[in-house]
């Protein structure tokens, strides 16, 4: 049986939107190849990331990433000094194009700062309601239910997981890890699958010395699993869409030459669930990942 690579790309800002989707569309076109795409539906207030400046690694990141190259002070200002553009009501035609192109669609978030930096100081309420204005955007760009969502900065908790249980999910990919589970947090098990990826991010590997750009991609797909569960790997529109396009090219290509099939991240949840008592039921806690800042939900298998 072919390995298989799920790709998975976060598209957090208009920036990204703008430039970087329809770039990854080129690439995917020529290497003809098919994508999940996770979409920020609602203000871009990017620039009130800032306030993770205290935050561990945050420092660290920003300055190994080249944040303002990435994103442009334009974007890094947006929520700040003036107020975010709106994603879906500005470019609902060009989300609309990702799936008329084959790919699969889902929801990243309404507002990805306002849920990477203060889920975890709402009511269940309040992520319910965050979430539906998600669902509601996608609706109105989409005219369909959404069936897959996977969340900022991989900030996942009891309230998002029954959120994602009130919108009949099929999957979410909210967790790192290594294979897909069932999500348990305390006494409760969630129905929606989770399929977490294991594989290290563009953005947690550049600027670091032991990582020179010319071993990133060897370093990345020498982690893949050499047995039967799928891999993920997560990308971004500001990163390998638009600064790292060259470099995401030739990585595909090398994942091609590997006799690797790139896929949706829909594909690997219906192979799944086929199975679905063979799933298992994994606890999520709270954990760091070496060149991320912060703490992010992890499947502890």
């Amino acid at each position: 049986m072919k390995k298989k690579l799920g790709l998975k790309i976060d598209v957090d800002t208009e920036r990204g939107t703008r430039i970087g989707v329809p770039n990854l569309l080129s690439l995917f076109d020529k290497h003809n190849i098919r994508a999940t795409f996770f979409f920020s539906f609602g203000p871009d207030n990017t620039g009130r990331a800032l306030r993770r400046i205290f935050r561990p690694g945050f420092l660290k990141k920003v300055s190994r990433t080249s944040v303002i190259r990435t994103y442009g002070i334009k974007t890094l200002l947006n929520g700040v000094l003036w107020p975010g553009p709106h994603i879906a009501k500005k470019h609902a035609d060009l989300l609309r194009s990702v799936q008329e192109h084959g790919h699969e669609v889902g929801i990243h978030c309404y507002d990805h700062c306002r849920w990477q930096d203060d889920l975890f100081q709402w009511s269940f309420e309040e992520t319910e309601a965050e979430f539906q204005r998600a669902i509601q955007s996608f609706r109105e760009v989409f005219h369909q239910e959404p069936l897959a969502a996977g969340a900022p900065g991989w900030q996942a908790n009891a309230a998002s997981f029954q959120a994602y249980d009130h919108a009949n999910l099929l999957y979410g990919s909210d967790c790192r890890g290594p294979y897909p589970f069932f999500p348990k947090i305390g006494d409760r098990i969630f129905h929606t699958l989770q399929l977490p990826s294991h594989l290290p991010t563009l953005d947690e590997l550049i600027g670091r010395p032991e990582y020179p750009m010319n071993i990133i991609a060897h370093e990345i797909l020498s982690r893949c699993h050499r047995h039967q569960h799928p891999d993920i790997f997560t990308l971004h529109a500001e990163l390998e869409g638009m600064r790292y396009l060259e470099w995401f090219d030739h990585f595909i290509a090398e994942v091609l030459q590997q006799d690797i099939q790139c896929v949706t991240l829909a594909s690997i949840a219906h192979a799944q669930l086929e199975n679905k008592s063979l799933i298992p039921i994994n606890d999520v806690v709270q954990g760091v990942v070496d060149g991320r800042s912060g703490t992010l939900a992890m499947q502890k298998s």
